[in-house]
């Protein structure tokens, strides 16, 4: 089972793919936490880095065939903003939605910052982002049609997400296993 879950920073995606891969005993492995790694490792922040990355394209691709690689060893929940363009169509792919109010203020929260702090930083990492999928891989992140299921955080609680997810995920276990 390959489980590849998107969404813009905030969204609440490593919550639930953390979640259910818990409930499925999946690996859990996450394009934002080998981002993350890489900024520390540097000394940079992680806008710096988002920054360094739009010149420096061995970023992005490393994390790219890091993500591949478990993809192939399968049983695994992906979690990342391209991750459900770099599987294709081996995964289920959940897109995790919030508003902006929420999601900014998830962050805020998460990291310890003021609220304009996170909305700065987490407004400028997005557009570098954007632009950088868009320029070396011609990806629109903003494009869900590629996405088995869409879903909105800021309509449930975090249990009731995580939830709902479970739910469908076990209706559509076969598809998961490749036997659809």
């Amino acid at each position: 089972m390959i489980i590849a879950i998107g969404g813009l920073h905030g969204t609440g995606k490593s919550t639930c793919a953390k979640a259910l891969a818990k409930i499925f005993n999946l690996k859990y492995v996450s394009a934002g936490e080998m981002f993350r790694k890489i900024a520390q490792e540097r000394g940079v922040s992680i806008e710096e880095l988002s920054k360094i990355s739009e010149t420096d394209k061995s970023i992005d691709l490393a994390i790219d065939e890091l993500t591949k690689k478990e993809a192939e060893a399968g049983n695994v929940i992906l979690e990342g903003q391209l991750t459900p363009w770099i599987v294709k169509n081996n995964a289920f792919k959940i897109y995790v939605a919030a508003s902006k109010k929420d999601r900014l203020t998830r962050i805020a929260r998460r990291d310890g910052v003021s609220l304009e702090e996170a909305e700065k930083e987490t407004l400028n990492r997005e557009a570098s982002e954007r632009k950088r999928y868009k320029e070396y891989y011609g990806i629109n992140i903003d494009d869900l049609s590629i996405y088995d299921l869409i879903i909105d955080t800021s309509l449930f609680s975090k249990d009731e997400t995580i939830k709902i997810l479970e739910k469908i995920i076990k209706i559509t276990k076969n598809y998961l296993k490749g036997e659809n």
